[in-house]
């Protein structure tokens, strides 16, 4: 009974280190981390994301993209990650201050998509990869989002915005494949992965 005291104050320091330890330092070491500014061309790093960019983020986590995208590229010396092209360089807490919300991902099922946006800068591409992974590799395990993707009857001419879909993912004659906002956002969301900025923390390799 007499220890009670000591027992509690121990408990209690036991909870005040680990709060100090995992909020107040990493709050002082990032919590007010800035875009850095290029002194020469006034550009700001990392660059404000889209309006459509940031609905795709939510569009993105609703679909569970993070259980098999990892979004952060290891320095050198920790993996493979550069090697395999996925970046030009590792990633870094000040890359991340943009996102409302941030993906780093645990599982690496598919690749890391930090700079998805640099390796694949094309919406069509997106598109027919969200419609079929596997008409762009055969050999994919990603499943298909072609629930974010409309298919109706073409009025006039044919959409701007429709998917070139070939042999079994074509829709019938006189029909087109068109992304919804859903899929619109998603894919302005990928695109805007892009790590290529210079950052003092992280030189490009």
């Amino acid at each position: 009974m007499n220890r009670l005291p000591t027992l509690f104050i121990g408990i209690l320091f036991t909870f005040a280190f680990a709060w100090v330890g995992l909020v107040v330092l990493p709050y002082a070491q990032i919590g007010r981390l800035q875009p850095e500014v290029n002194a020469d061309t006034g550009d700001i790093f990392p660059p404000t994301p889209s309006g459509l960019a940031d609905a795709g983020q939510k569009v993105y986590a609703a679909n569970g993209c993070v259980y098999c995208h990892s979004q952060q590229i290891r320095p050198e010396e920790s993996g493979s990650d550069l090697a395999r092209g996925w970046g030009s360089r590792r990633t870094v807490p000040r890359d991340y201050i943009r996102q409302s919300k941030v993906f780093l991902g645990t599982m690496r099922t598919g690749p890391d998509l930090s700079d998805a946006g640099f390796r694949f800068p094309d919406a069509k591409w997106h598109h027919l990869h969200l419609y079929n992974p596997r008409s762009l590799n055969a050999y994919s395990i990603m499943p298909s989002f072609k629930y974010l993707y409309i298919t109706r009857k073409i009025v006039g001419q044919k959409s701007e915005d429709a998917l070139d879909l070939k042999g079994d993912d074509a829709p019938p004659l006189g029909y087109e494949v068109v992304p919804s906002e859903d899929a619109k956002a998603l894919a302005a969301y990928l695109i805007s992965l892009n790590r290529r900025y210079p950052l003092k923390e992280a030189p490009e390799k």
